[in-house]
């Protein structure tokens, strides 16, 4: 007993070393951070302005000052902090002082200018350059995908307030290689961008050439290449583990005990070419998935009509349709349902979805394709595809866009189903910033809705 009460108090004695150990090595991160965030409440006129009214307030509170007196001396102090410029201002006439030629190193010709400017233009990824005191001097076009805000002559925390990235910015007067850092984004899509920041001349240089260069990489398609992989390892070898094993038995079976018996020849041919198109299937829609993946964070910008799509796939589903002794109906907006979007995606998306409602739909059904404005927002288009099929449980709804996911795995089999096709459907949805609805109740049929901004 003492043995484990003692191996108790051991156990905690280490983890709470190692917690203050964790808190000591973060404490000069919290400790420049505070630095700055002071540094910045003394440099600006709100933060003197704020600061003169907490000593004047703590002081009448002490009975130090009548509350007149501190008024009238809030007032005539907070005068004069309004009147000194801040700091930014005084980087700004620096700046523009070292633009004029008033004193200093000597200015950079014109041509010196123009070739640096030309050399950030003519890099292929998004690059910006900043002078010794922060500010944005020059950026090429790729940059406003990322900073849609940025502007020359004005501080670089107006363009970003990533912490890390204004932190090694800082870094770099002291760096004498390049810093990189990584930067996430949450929303709309996951994303990361990685941004070099580099040191590209001393302070003392020529006025009017860069101080500081940044560089950003998305590393998003490389990020998702690499799930990819990962993805197509764990879930294509389970899918096509059984159709290979049934192959593999039926060609030993072929090369034995059927080897002479026509009959029995026949079927096994049959059933491994519907093994194999099976594999065909899987192999087409994991491709297709992966293609969509990697360009999920690229929002398209061609135009579309929604009405014409819809027609197209009616049209080109028809004799799979009348094969199920099921018909398909078309009810167009009066008026054009005009998108940005890449067309080959968008039938994709409408032959998945009219596809399924064919296939796991009542036997001489009816499928619907219904456009609308949604209610309350005009410049939202719905398409929306509707079966009178047997509906699906609710406990599989919110999972049905899950890659592989079947709400009925034999039927889905029987059928010829991958698993991937409402996955498929989701991700290209998403690369349209559009979203995914599904309805449906048990016997009475199903409703797969998308929806769109419209132009």
């Amino acid at each position: 007993m003492l043995s484990g009460i003692a191996e108790k108090l051991e156990r905690s004695a280490a983890g709470g070393w190692h917690r203050l150990r964790a808190a000591w090595l973060a404490l000069p991160r919290y400790r420049a951070l505070a630095q700055r965030r002071l540094r910045r409440a003394v440099t600006t006129r709100r933060g003197r302005v704020f600061l003169t009214f907490l000593l004047f307030s703590a002081l009448v509170i002490a009975g130090k000052l009548g509350f007149g007196w501190a008024l009238l001396s809030f007032l005539a102090v907070a005068g004069v902090m309004i009147a000194m410029p801040s700091e930014d201002e005084i980087l700004a006439l620096e700046a523009a002082a070292r633009d004029n030629g008033d004193g200093g190193p000597r200015n950079a010709t014109p041509r010196e200018q123009d070739g640096w400017r030309a050399l950030i233009d003519a890099l292929p990824e998004p690059a910006i350059t900043l002078d010794a005191a922060g500010y944005v001097m020059h950026f090429n076009a790729q940059i406003r995908d990322l900073f849609p805000n940025v502007r020359t002559r004005r501080p670089f925390t107006h363009v970003s307030r990533d912490p890390e990235l204004m932190e090694a910015i800082d870094r770099t007067a002291n760096a004498r290689d390049p810093i990189v850092v990584d930067l996430y984004e949450r929303v709309p899509l996951e994303r990361r961008v990685s941004a070099t920041i580099t040191r590209v001349s001393a302070q003392s240089g020529a006025r009017g050439l860069p101080a500081i260069l940044i560089t950003f990489r998305d590393q998003t398609t490389t990020d998702k290449l690499a799930q990819m992989r990962a993805d197509f390892i764990a879930n294509a070898s389970h899918e096509l583990r059984t159709p290979l094993a049934s192959l593999r038995g039926f060609v030993e079976t072929l090369q034995g005990p059927a080897r002479e018996d026509p009959a029995a020849r026949e079927k096994f041919l049959n059933i491994m070419a519907s093994q194999a198109a099976r594999m065909t299937r899987l192999i087409d829609d994991l491709l297709s998935l992966s293609r969509v993946e990697m360009k999920v964070h690229l929002r398209p910008t061609g135009l579309v009509d929604l009405n014409e799509i819809a027609g197209y796939v009616a049209q080109t589903l028809e004799p799979l349709a009348e094969g199920s002794s099921a018909t398909i109906e078309v009810h167009p907006l009066d008026t054009p349902a005009r998108i940005r979007g890449d067309r080959e995606e968008l039938v994709q998306v409408l032959q998945n979805l009219v596809h399924n409602a064919l296939k796991y739909g009542r036997e001489g059904g009816r499928v619907d394709i219904r456009l609308a404005r949604e209610a309350g927002k005009p410049s939202r288009v719905s398409v929306a595809v509707t079966d009178d099929g047997p509906g699906i449980a609710p406990e599989h709804l919110p999972r049905l866009t899950e890659r592989f996911y079947r709400a009925n795995v034999a039927t889905s089999r029987e059928k010829g189903g991958t698993g991937l096709g409402l996955a498929i459907v989701k991700h290209i949805v998403n690369r349209h910033r559009g979203d995914l609805r599904i309805a449906s109740r048990v016997g009475q049929g199903s409703t797969f809705t998308v929806l769109f901004d419209a132009l």
